[in-house]
């Protein structure tokens, strides 16, 4: 059995929390890069421009990305033969929460959902723990907006709608958020589960690196066709036109029921801030 210590998690994650609110990912600065290679429309290309300068002023000067620095959602892969040492998994992950955002000076965003007060620190985080083979923890950290958010839904389809209803839901999807989740946006998808099954994966597709596709070459042709036809879509980026609506569409599939067809669409907007380590 191998022992991990609490304070190595919040330490760790406190780091994770400040890295992620002030350094765009290589992934999504290229992606944005070739979005501007291909965006036609001059509006579309200064938005891309405006994008990319603030992703360099925000890591040189270590200013956040973002005013909205997000909601903390936290994916722990745990695994089997470790064993935590001097306190408890969630209260070591909401500590280092707490601590990043304080230290960093980031955005509070927390609060009761009935009298809108705020917590102060940003917890409790929101945290979804897998126990996995092996002694190593995985932790993956993620800043989620409230407008990309907001703009997130599940359904459960007939069966009869198939691949076809899929593709019209999350492309209707995109086009009803119009604007508001700040495109150029990365949509992630769930298939299949069940209701809460097919919201986890596509929020968990959204850490796929920018660019990969799905190793099932069938869901790789329908992240290609989603991703086409979004941007078939005119939004473009900021909501002002043009080809680049979407930077990537990642989809994650389970079986389902023979009488459902859940199907989750989770959008996350350009400021995609997350980081992974692994103890």
């Amino acid at each position: 059995m191998r022992e991990i210590k609490a304070e190595l998690i919040t330490s760790t994650l406190k780091g994770m929390v400040v890295e992620s609110a002030y350094h765009l990912g290589e992934d999504v600065i290229g992606a944005l890069k070739a979005g501007l290679e291909r965006e036609t429309s001059p509006q579309g290309r200064e938005i891309l421009r405006q994008l990319l300068e603030n992703a360099r002023i925000a890591a040189q000067g270590r200013f956040p990305l973002c005013q909205d620095t997000g909601l903390a959602v936290v994916f722990a892969e745990l695994g089997q033969e470790v064993s935590i040492a001097g306190g408890g998994l969630d209260a070591a992950i909401h500590q280092g929460i707490r601590e990043g955002y304080g230290e960093g000076y980031l955005r509070k965003s927390m609060c009761h959902p009935f009298t809108r007060k705020n917590t102060g620190d940003n917890t409790p985080a929101v945290i979804h723990v897998k126990v996995v083979p092996g002694d190593r923890l995985k932790l993956i950290f993620a800043a989620k907006g409230g407008g990309s958010e907001n703009m997130s839904r599940v359904t459960m389809l007939r069966p009869s709608e198939g691949k076809a209803g899929i593709v019209d839901y999350v492309v209707g999807r995109v086009r009803e958020s119009g604007a508001n989740p700040c495109p150029p946006v990365i949509v992630g998808v769930g298939i299949g589960g069940s209701f809460e099954k097919a919201a986890l994966f596509a929020k968990e597709s959204l850490f796929r690196p920018l660019g990969d596709r799905s190793p099932d070459p069938e869901l790789a042709e329908l992240e290609d066709e989603i991703l086409e036809k979004i941007n078939d879509l005119g939004i473009g980026p900021g909501g002002f036109g043009g080809r680049v609506t979407a930077l990537d569409v990642h989809i994650e599939m389970h079986p389902c029921h023979i009488a459902s067809l859940p199907v989750a669409v989770n959008i996350e907007c350009h400021s995609h801030r997350h980081g992974e380590k692994v103890l």
